[in-house]
């Protein structure tokens, strides 16, 4: 016969477990075992017992807890659970810099005056390494190219040296965009094929994989998860490869395009100091790569396969492949990556002057040696603003909190906002969107589910409408996020030029001159262009504090903004009545989206003294 026992499930900790076992003695065994003092053999058994339970529940509550990401404490378990919810933590993050690069040339006369040689232009090889005197290293990702301008890389060109009146050396001046860090490079021998192979990296602060060759010269993408077949890939923007729009696209210097490739791996972070790399499982034999959906291998178009017209087919078995991609075999793989960043790479200004010049050399090659050394000597780097940008890895709590954030978001454009910013964060060489604005269509365009409306910058820093290209570029990003019901239409904003004239009263014993100045200078500064978005009004009443607040302005007597038109004088070809739009002291923009800017700051800002 069983017996029946009374068992409680609920103790935790030793106390509990230690007093459930007297009690149970006490209850069911009355004349077995009387002897419950702390020295007795009984008491030894029980607490022992109780010892086990009370690290079994320890280590239950805590496999548990480590399993949900609000509560796991365990850095590795975090890792794991990050990159399950799709969030990639970082472990360094690196400094940013804009970098002017200088070299002079020999002048030449064309046309009876004296120009720039450009003959003697030097090329600065992409991945070139600036360093500080401090040894902290930043490196450029593009090439510098002193034979090359245009509006998103302009070469601005000044007189260095005159000789008899006579220009003798320029100037030549490019910037670059510059990050921290140094490049390592590691290699792994691979043997037989397996499946889903992986290598690991061993090293602190490693910030990104640059790229992976095998020894037969085959390069491996990187994938977010190996399932990901298209990766973007870019061509020189030349007339050969977009001969429909090569000419109007100075914006735009590479075609972005998407580009399907077998050969591919993913990342992760085991810890801050493991970085592991896995491929795919498939081998260049397979073709299983190639099959897409089509009548002939979904059954419609199956020899004698009638009843397969019923069946229902999961669409993973074509959105997946069963290879995951190319998994290397009998070869060595050649791994650089970027190692760098931290707190300590936001250096200051003018601390980064050391050229790596192994990288640098000049474009031609009949050019008079002893020129060409003097030229070549001159190639100068510096580093006009401290960096910025640069921070340690995310913590235990940044790691929980990002994690949820991307979970939510899970990087696709779900709002309006979503599609600015990601307008906004193109990769450069693709074109820049200086200025974006979303909305939703009129109602006549009931096919459109969302407008974007984009401007760009020419080569003086002024707003122009984008080019086909860089709108086409913009396209093809932007359909890799893109909800599936969702239909984007990019536009041309409107520019509005609009010059500002004030007038104010100076207070006594001030220097009006000195004053006028102070005030022309702060409007200037209210109307950069940097700080206007599209569809942003103008109100007054902002531009009468600022000048209350120059020291010396008793008072603002009048604040007039101005319409500027004309495409003969540089100007929109866009008039705008600024009366009719004023309402309240505010000037509002037009129903379409423009944006106001005041083209030539020096002679668009015009103020004048009265007296009372």
């Amino acid at each position: 016969m069983a017996i029946n026992r009374n068992i409680s499930y609920l103790n935790k900790d030793f106390t509990d477990f230690r007093s459930e076992l007297i009690n149970f003695s006490q209850t069911y065994f009355p004349n077995t075992y009387t002897d419950f003092s702390n020295t007795s053999p009984g008491i030894m058994f029980m607490e022992q017992a109780s010892y086990v339970g009370d690290v079994l529940s320890f280590y239950l509550d805590t496999q548990v807890q480590e399993t949900f990401l609000q509560y796991a404490k365990q850095s590795n378990n975090l890792y794991e659970l990050a990159y399950m919810f799709g969030y990639k933590p970082k472990v360094t993050g690196l400094a940013s810099v804009l970098l002017e690069f200088f070299q002079v040339v020999p002048a030449i006369t064309s046309g009876g005056e004296r120009v720039p040689d450009f003959s003697y232009s030097i090329l600065v090889d992409s991945n070139s390494t600036i360093s500080s005197q401090d040894d902290q290293s930043f490196i450029i990702e593009d090439p510098v190219d002193f034979s090359v301008s245009s509006s998103l890389d302009p070469t601005e060109v000044t007189i260095s040296q005159i000789t008899g009146n006579e220009p003798e050396f320029f100037l030549l001046k490019k910037t670059r965009k510059a990050s921290s860090g140094v490049i390592s490079t590691t290699t792994f021998t691979i043997g037989n094929y397996s499946p889903f192979p992986t290598i690991e990296i061993d090293a602190s602060d490693v910030a990104e994989i640059i790229d992976v060759f095998d020894s037969d010269g085959n390069q491996y993408y990187e994938v977010d998860y190996l399932g990901q077949e298209l990766i973007y890939d870019n061509i020189k923007n030349t007339n050969v490869n977009d001969p429909n729009n090569y000419l109007s696209s100075n914006d735009t210097p590479y075609i972005l395009k998407t580009k399907q490739t077998q050969r591919r791996f993913a990342t992760r972070f085991l810890n801050e100091t493991t970085l592991q790399l896995q491929f795919g499982s498939g081998t260049p034999g397979d073709t299983d790569e190639e099959i897409i959906p089509n009548p002939d291998n979904v059954g419609l178009g199956l020899p004698f396969e009638k009843n397969k017209l019923t069946t229902a087919f999961s669409p993973t078995n074509f959105i997946f492949t069963n290879t995951y991609g190319i998994a290397p075999s009998n070869t060595t793989l050649t791994i650089r990556y970027l190692v760098g960043g931290g707190v300590s790479s936001n250096i200051a200004a003018n601390s980064l002057t050391s050229l790596d010049s192994v990288n640098s050399r000049f474009i031609n090659s009949n050019l008079t040696p002893v020129t060409a050394q003097f030229v070549f000597d001159s190639l100068a780097v510096n580093n006009p603003t401290a960096a910025s940008g640069g921070q340690d890895g995310d913590t235990i709590e940044e790691i929980r909190q990002n994690t949820i954030s991307n979970f939510n978001s899970q990087l696709r454009n779900v709002t309006a906002d979503d599609y600015l910013v990601r307008a906004l964060s193109m990769p450069a060489k693709f074109g820049v969107v200086s200025k974006a604005y979303t909305q939703k269509p009129k109602a006549e365009s009931a096919d459109t589910t969302l407008c974007i409306y984009v401007l760009t910058y020419d080569v003086d820093r002024k707003l122009i409408a984008s080019s086909n290209s860089l709108k086409q570029n913009l396209k093809t990003y932007l359909n890799q996020y893109r909800m599936i019901g969702d239909s984007i239409d990019i536009k041309d904003a409107y520019v509005i030029n609009i010059g500002c004239e004030f007038e104010i009263i100076t207070l006594p014993n001030y220097n009006n001159n000195e004053i006028l100045a102070n005030c022309i200078t702060e409007v200037q500064k209210y109307f950069n262009i940097n700080k206007w978005q599209i569809n942003q009004p103008i109100i007054i009443k902002d531009i009468e504090i600022i000048l209350d607040n120059v020291n010396g302005v008793q008072t603002v007597n009048k604040v007039q903004i101005i319409n500027k038109t004309g495409t003969t004088l540089g100007y929109s070809r866009y008039a705008y009545d600024v009366s009719s739009a004023t309402l309240k002291n505010i000037i509002y923009p037009s129903l379409d989206p423009s944006i106001f800017e005041v083209k030539y700051l020096n002679e668009d800002i015009k103020g004048r003294v009265v007296t009372i």
